[in-house]
């Protein structure tokens, strides 16, 4: 039997350097790269061809879905989900058979996982499996319609209240702490999230990560300002100015086209 290739996602060097210890203990695997981002992710599947890609859902510069989304190849890999927010994975599971692995995942747990991937990975009719694949993308794309009334609502929980505030209506949103402070047109909403899980549940592509504390809605954006110190800054409608961090230039700038 073949080696069944291998490529790790994860934006934490130790996320990927705990897959990598869990898979040299395994025989008849190969790994044949890994990936810091989403951007990286995308051309390196499409380049090295994995049968399998460990995959974390929140990634720096974008979503796990939505490399699934941009990546063009003849043969899908299998993908093997890895997330620290069991909520939000279970939100596209619903649609599909895809494993996924819960940080901290244990070495049994991993390992069952990895078997079953293989065991799909050599299957001489992936049928079945192309079409989950088919099915979730399929999700992924509705969901990201700005005509599906439900997901252009983001609940804000305060108190013993539910609130919703229109997606379309938030200019950008500023980590603080262990908070994040989400701008819209009326009012500032403050949220106990991470912006990698803010980023998650937005699943839009209007919101790109520009620096590790801020995210900003594409459709907000009046300038992009080059500086003579090769800086960029984000000059948002309300004037307001962000910094593009050097680690998301390079998909920021794909990203809008430039």
């Amino acid at each position: 039997m073949a080696e069944t290739t291998i490529l790790i996602i994860d934006d934490e060097e130790l996320g990927r350097k705990r897959i990598k210890d869990l898979l040299s203990k395994v025989l008849g695997v190969k790994i044949i790269g890994e990936s810091d981002s989403a951007a990286a992710a995308v051309k390196d599947i499409e380049k090295r061809l994995p049968d399998l890609v460990f995959l974390d859902i929140q990634l720096a510069d974008a979503t796990g879905f939505e490399v699934l989304q941009n990546i063009k190849v003849t043969k899908t890999p299998l993908v093997i989900f890895v997330t620290a927010y069991d909520e939000f994975a279970l939100k596209a599971f619903d649609y599909s058979a895809f494993d996924y692995l819960t940080k901290p995942f244990s070495d049994q747990r991993f390992y069952d996982s990895l078997q079953k991937a293989i065991d799909q990975v050599h299957l001489l009719d992936r049928t079945e499996y192309d079409r989950k694949i088919n099915r979730i993308l399929k999700y992924l794309k509705n969901t990201q319609n700005p005509d599906n009334n439900h997901d252009s609502k983001l609940p804000i929980r305060t108190g013993n209240k539910t609130s919703f505030i229109s997606k379309n209506e938030i200019k950008y949103i500023i980590a603080s702490g262990y908070y994040v402070e989400i701008y819209t047109i009326t009012k500032t909403h403050v949220l106990r999230f991470s912006l990698p899980e803010i980023l998650t549940i937005l699943n839009s592509q209007k919101f790109i990560r520009i620096h590790r504390s801020t995210i900003v809605n594409v459709d907000e954006i009046q300038e992009i300002v080059h500086s003579d110190y090769g800086e960029i800054d984000v000059k948002m409608g309300d004037n307001k100015m962000f910094r593009l961090s050097k680690s998301y230039k390079k998909f920021f700038m794909e990203f809008i086209g430039i």
